[in-house]
């Protein structure tokens, strides 16, 4: 993450959107923040989720990002990751994402 020029945070491992539910990609705006959501869609939490673009949002999972498919549009980070990116973004700051995960 960066402010400016300045590296603020990372880089961190993260899991995004699998085949048919990519990550949008672009300039996003946070636009809100909930410490302990929980996803009535999918019926799971979202720890520290910060939405960006619709319902798809930066947050934490319990289980590991490391695995061969993908997330359903959020970008998924370990709870620790999350935390930070947590305390380093606010309402309103724009996100840029960009890239894709292989074979999405």
């Amino acid at each position: 993450m960066q402010k400016g020029k300045k590296t603020v945070l990372g880089p961190l491992n993260m899991r995004s959107g699998r085949a048919g539910y990519r990550t949008r990609t672009g300039w996003h705006t946070v636009y809100w923040r909930h410490k302990n959501h929980w996803s009535t869609l999918y019926n799971a939490p979202m720890p520290y989720a910060q939405f960006f673009s619709g319902g798809q949002a930066f947050h934490a999972v319990y289980d590991t990002i490391f695995t061969t498919g993908g997330s359903t549009g959020c970008v998924n980070l370990k709870p620790a990751d999350a935390r930070k990116l947590w305390d380093t973004l606010k309402t309103g700051d724009r996100v840029y994402v960009w890239g894709r995960r292989p074979g999405s």
